[in-house]
Formats: C-alpha cells, structure tokens, sequence
C-alpha cells in the first residue's frame, strides 16, 4: 500500500533507531555476565533511539513539539503538532533478552491523535494507523476481534513492579478479571498490547499508571482498527488519566464493569 507523507516520515524514523536497537539487542547477551552492565547498556540504547527519531522527524517537520520518555517535553514553534515518542517500550524485556518490545511514534493535532506508528523490530512487525484510514500490519488492514463476552476472551494487562502502581488494587483487578476470562496475559510492552488488541490477536487490555508515550499510537491503532479506548473508569482521555482500557465495544463496557465493581471490593 502506498503510506501517505506523514507516515513515511514517522516509518522512516522508526527504522533508523531500530537499525541501531537490533544491534543493541544481539549485543546483550554478551552483556549478562554484569549485574550493572546491560542496565547502563539499554538506557544508552534508549537515549541513542530517541536521539536519531527526533533529529528524523525535527528535519522533516520542523517546528513540531517533542516529547519523549527519554528527554521530556521539547517545545516547538508550531504549537498545534506534538510527537509523542517511546524509543523503546519493553525496555524489562529488551534487557533480558525477550523480543517484546518496540518503537512507539504518535502525532497530536490540537491535543488529539490523529497518526500512530508501533514497530518491533526483533520480528519486524509495523503497525501504522492514520485518522480516518484505518489501521494496518506489514500493509494489510487489521481489525479488532470480534467476541462479545469475556468468558471466551483473552485480556492482556500491565502489572506494577517495584516501586511503582497501586498493587492492592492491581490484584484485586486482575483477581477479579481471572474468574471470568478465558485467558489472561502480561506480555510487559504496552504499546504492543494495544497493536496486538488493534489485530485481534488480543480480545482486549487495562492498564493503569502509564504515560502518554506508551499508548498514544496504540490508542489510534485501536480506533482505526473499529475498537473503543477509554480509560479504566470509563474516561474518555487516557493520555490525561494515565491509565487505559481498550477493546471491541461489548468486551470494554465488560471490562469497565469488572474494573469497577472490582474497584469498589
């Protein structure tokens, strides 16, 4: 399929740090032997990806916004366009050498997201999506599931880890979600979660205490593939809440009710 021009400036950003980050990941293992090492090894790796995407995509749209896990908020001189960029989520995984990670670019018109990008280079699967022209998967269009109960479903969520999230309420969540799905996984790179729920590889996916530039592009991806997003109350703004529940629209008002009445619990 022929990519319109933004695409192909945020697709062409993405393979120039993955080049790099493939290259980083075949180095880990030789790494492992040092408990400070890979550590050191994969922040470097993450600064350098998000280093080459913003010089890409700073000199094809000059004047747009930045912001980025690795070096925050750049202001530009358009005020009305923001990159929204994860050089690399799934950076546990990278680490210990688990091919579940991938590079996240969105652009923000005014606020909303209107074009995404989620890429993982260790199998070289590319989703793209762009307001109002679908979503795809190494050029061809992808769609959400289509089941209607969580009893036949599999949900993906993220879990907190040392220092960070609310994990009494996490295990009541995802205690709750247990008694009712037919399968339930953590796969520890959110944005994939969210391309694999935009391919209908995952029936749906909740996830609380994250950042813009971990759903931002999965959030389009969703939508153009005909699924909702929300956030785990039932907010419509997940980028302002920090947490997100996506899926076809039976299976997130499922979701939202089990999220809920486990909340309450």
């Amino acid at each position: 399929m022929q990519h319109s021009a933004l695409l192909n400036v945020m697709i062409a950003a993405a393979r120039k740090a993955a080049r790099a980050l493939k290259r980083d990941f075949g180095e880990l293992e030789k790494l492992q032997v040092s408990l400070k090492g890979p550590a050191n090894f994969v922040s470097s790796a993450d600064k350098r990806a998000e280093e080459t995407i913003y010089a890409e995509l700073s000199r094809a749209r000059p004047g747009y916004g930045f912001l980025g896990e690795e070096g925050g908020k750049r202001e530009g001189a358009d005020g009305s366009h923001t990159w929204i960029v994860d050089p690399l989520d799934g950076t546990t995984n990278f680490l210990h050498g688990i091919p579940q990670f991938a590079i996240s670019i969105a652009l923000a018109r005014e606020g909303a997201v209107v074009a995404g990008l989620i890429y993982n280079p260790a199998i070289e699967e590319l989703f793209v999506a762009e307001k109002g022209k679908g979503a795809f998967l190494n050029e061809q269009r992808i769609r959400v599931a289509g089941r209607k109960h969580l009893a036949e479903s599999v949900i993906a969520c993220g879990l907190p880890h040392i220092g960070r999230g609310n994990l009494p309420l996490a295990r009541k969540e995802t205690g709750a979600i247990q008694e009712r799905v037919a399968g339930l996984r953590r796969f520890g790179a959110a944005a994939l979660d969210l391309a694999w729920v935009a391919a209908g590889r995952l029936d749906g996916y909740w996830e609380r205490d994250i950042k813009p530039w971990d759903m931002a592009a999965g959030l389009i991806l969703v939508r153009e593939a005909g699924g909702y997003v929300s956030d785990a109350d039932g907010g419509e703004d997940p980028l302002a809440t920090g947490n997100i529940t996506a899926g076809n629209e039976a299976i997130l008002k499922e979701l939202l009710k089990v999220l809920k009445d486990a909340g309450k619990s």
